[in-house]
């Protein structure tokens, strides 16, 4: 076999196995995406990290018992596109927040909508096409 033909079966191989690790996102497959879930709470932390910014929210429920959630956010590099930063949420605050809950039953959310205290929309991303929401 010449030195060509063994590059030429090589070289994609190669090619593949360095770029696997770009094609292992992980997707929406955690989240239980046929029903919306809307929790109300206090943000306790607001962490605008790589891969997916967290919320830590304390909701309450009707007894007054405090359970903590984590809500993941889209991709920080998309956010900064419409305002957002680390500085965006405060410890303190209370938001609404509607998205995808956990599959496993964890208190975790996929955010799909935010809302300040006034219950004002905070944009996540470009505004819905005219007719869509």
């Amino acid at each position: 076999m010449s030195k060509y033909l063994i590059a030429l079966l090589v070289l994609p191989l190669a090619f593949f196995m360095v770029s696997a690790p770009a094609l292992a996102h992980h997707g929406g497959a955690a989240y239980d995406t046929s029903t919306l879930t809307t929790l109300n709470g206090t943000i306790t932390d607001f962490q605008f990290i790589q891969p997916h910014p967290l919320i830590l929210l304390d909701v309450k429920d009707a007894n007054g018992n405090v359970t903590k959630w984590y809500v993941e956010m889209t991709a920080p590099n998309h956010l900064v596109h419409y305002g957002w930063s680390g500085h965006k949420l405060h410890a303190g605050e209370v938001i609404k927040v509607t998205g995808h809950a956990a599959k496993s039953g964890g208190k975790v959310l996929n955010l799909y909508r935010i809302y300040d205290a006034d219950g004002k929309m905070i944009p996540l991303g470009p505004p819905p096409a005219p007719g869509q929401s």
